[in-house]
């Protein structure tokens, strides 16, 4: 319960992933004031039809039709309602009993579950990047008229969020995103052009999916978390500064007018940052998070190098032209990235490739929820055929 005393109900989009995961250790915590009342997965029927049997929710949804026969054959000790089908994680993003959607599907997939949770007047719970880069503008305007909020759960964005909650936005400066430059961030531009899957998925401090990681590599995730974080604060691009902070212990930092700043630190653990959205904003004991202030500590900060890491600055391009080149630069990351896991091209593509689609793409202003769309197909399309 909040301190309201009532009980929060929750759907988890992307239960089966990295972060529904932690998602649902965080619900085992919060027992008594949390309560899952529906999971979704892309196709991972196995194991949706465990996690539907361990937290028995109101209703599952599955995108693949095909994995719904699937998890019928897995699943026994559950009678809820199977949602499949393409439109099966929006119907759920709107489920009634819910108070708070929490998507952490990966991709672009979000975008459309996103909007259904906010037009019904949900608490989205956002732990999902591509969102906001890719339609920014379109979903400040849903939230604004279907009565939903969005809290974010991304790390540097839920460490900032806590930062401003009692601040007046005219009286912030600039806010700062530390980045930790993932597993490359000493290694040399030529040597960083051959990297392998298995040496960009060694990420030094954080625990996350395939995707995420890679683009920690390339500083991509940070180049979408400036976007991001332009929508979800209100804040001009050039008052979003990334910094380099390697031992992930300070998550972000907002600076005010009077030359003062408020920084968040914790461990660099995704279960503190779920855990405040789902617990309502408020401040629960945890079995985790905890720093130790016992022993010594180093913080380093250095700006980032965008010679080795072009992504950043290719973000702040997208916010200038605005439109839907957001949404190409992130739907040509995906691809790009997807086909570097897959050993279809190098680690030093990834950038390129999606220079290529922001070159080539002729931006629409304002776009509709159906440009932003095509947009994205557009730029996935391109990148398959390069």
């Amino acid at each position: 319960m909040n301190a309201s005393g009532k009980l929060r109900r929750v759907v988890i989009l992307g239960s089966t992933g990295s972060i529904g995961r932690q998602a649902l250790e965080v619900v085992d915590g919060l027992a008594g004031r949390v309560r899952v009342v529906g999971l979704a997965a892309r196709r991972d029927a196995a194991t949706l039809a465990l996690q539907a049997e361990r937290w028995q929710p109101e209703a599952v949804a599955l995108a693949d039709p095909q994995a719904a026969a699937q998890f019928q054959e897995h699943v026994r000790a559950w009678r809820g309602q199977l949602l499949a089908g393409p439109g099966a994680l929006e119907e759920l993003a709107r489920w009634p009993s819910a108070d708070v959607v929490l998507v952490a599907v990966v991709g672009v997939a979000g975008l459309l579950p996103s909007l259904a949770a906010l037009e019904a007047g949900k608490e989205l719970a956002l732990a999902n990047k591509e969102t906001l880069v890719a339609a920014g503008e379109l979903v400040r305007r849903r939230a604004a008229s279907g009565g939903g909020r969005i809290v974010p759960v991304d790390g540097e964005h839920s460490a900032i969020y806590q930062c401003l909650r009692a601040e007046p936005r005219d009286r912030v400066s600039r806010i700062l995103l530390t980045a930790s430059g993932g597993p490359f961030l000493r290694r040399s531009l030529e040597s960083m052009e051959a990297a392998t899957p298995e040496e960009a998925l060694q990420h030094p401090t954080w625990r996350m999916g395939a995707k995420i990681t890679v683009d920690s590599a390339t500083l991509m995730n940070k180049a979408l978390e400036v976007i991001e974080a332009r929508w979800l604060f209100d804040l001009s691009p050039d008052r979003i500064q990334v910094v380099i902070h390697p031992q992930s212990v300070v998550h972000g930092i907002v600076e005010f007018v009077d030359g003062s700043s408020l920084a968040h630190l914790s461990r660099p653990d995704m279960r503190v940052f779920i855990q405040y959205a789902l617990a309502g904003q408020e401040r629960v004991p945890a079995a985790f998070g905890q720093l130790d202030w016992s022993s010594a500590h180093s913080l380093t900060f250095e700006p980032p190098d965008l010679r080795r890491f072009p992504c950043l600055g290719y973000a702040y391009e997208a916010l200038a032209v605005g439109g839907t080149l957001p949404a190409v630069l992130n739907a040509a990351n995906e691809v790009a990235v997807q086909r570097f896991l897959d050993r279809e091209v190098s680690f030093g593509q990834i950038p390129r490739l999606v220079r290529t689609a922001m070159d080539l793409h002729e931006t629409r202003p304002h776009p509709t929820l159906e440009e932003i769309l095509e947009a994205d197909r557009w730029a996935r399309a391109l990148v398959r055929s390069l």
